[in-house]
């Protein structure tokens, strides 16, 4: 045999060493693993009580590591907030905003009180300004719960609740578009959607009123941060003069193409047939 016959044959009983070898160790292996297995289980039997303490110490460990994705998913259950409350109990710019909108609207500053509380809580956790989410609800409905439009808008918010009936399952089905709290927190998900999709405040109130492929929105942005510019003069403790729109709209990224009036009513905004809740894909 010549001496590179002489080598590989070497290498060849060397590389068929290494694998018995290996797999003798690898049976070895999983034999102990096996042995260890049984041994822990038999002993998980004859001592329930070593296995419960196993049980709570896993559930430990798996809870630890996920309380700030459950915080932030939850939100306070609707069946625990109070459709209304006295301002006089409120923060003081929370009372200040809610009798300014009781006087303004003509309605029970009770009800409206524990709306802007609502929105109060939305915004801190969505980060978006409640005075936004007020103005809103002023231009839409103007604090009527039971409003409805003539393509089908409901509720404080004038959400479309055929559309965004998903939204409804979590606070109690699509006839909660009548239950104000409820509406409030569909609108400002609805709100929060077409703000993403336009990628500006003035863009996703277009999208919100169901203009954004139209010419003009009949005012409506203008009209929304208006009223949004004078409910933060009242939060901040100034009084807000009652129709002057602000020479530069409060959170806009553009200002608006032309100047409308704000004194105009919400209802003579000419009909679009497509409102929110017509923007299925939103």
């Amino acid at each position: 045999m010549t001496a590179s016959g002489r080598a590989v044959a070497g290498v060849r009983t060397f590389a068929a060493d290494v694998a018995n070898g290996f797999l003798e160790v690898t049976h070895s292996s999983f034999a102990l693993l096996g042995l260890a297995v049984a041994f822990a289980a038999i002993t998980l039997t004859a001592r329930p009580d070593l296995r419960q303490a196993g049980e709570e110490q896993l559930m430990g460990w798996l809870q630890s590591r996920q309380p700030v994705v459950v915080q932030l998913e939850t939100e306070p259950p609707l069946g625990d907030r109070p459709l209304a409350i006295n301002p006089k109990e409120l923060p003081r710019e929370q009372a200040a905003v809610a009798y300014w909108l009781s006087k303004k609207y003509r309605v029970a500053p009770e009800p409206v009180a524990a709306l802007v509380n609502e929105a109060y809580e939305i915004g801190t956790r969505t980060k978006l300004d409640p005075t936004l989410i007020l103005a809103i609800v002023a231009i839409e409905s103007s604090f009527n719960p039971f409003a409805q439009s003539p393509v089908g808008a409901q509720g404080l918010m004038q959400v479309m609740t055929r559309v965004h009936t998903d939204k409804y399952e979590d606070v109690g089905g699509h006839l909660a578009a009548f239950n104000p709290l409820a509406n409030l927190r569909v609108g400002v998900k609805v709100l929060q959607e077409c703000i993403a999709r336009a990628g500006s405040l003035e863009g996703g109130l277009r999208y919100y009123v169901g203009a954004a492929n139209l010419p003009s929105d009949g005012g409506y942005a203008a009209k929304v941060l208006a009223e949004h510019f004078r409910l933060r003069q009242v939060a901040g403790g100034r009084a807000a003069a009652p129709n002057v729109p602000p020479a530069t709209p409060v959170l806009s990224t553009k200002a608006p193409a032309e100047a409308a009036d704000v004194s105009a009513p919400s209802a003579a905004l000419p009909p679009t047939g497509e409102k929110v809740a017509l923007l299925a894909g939103v």
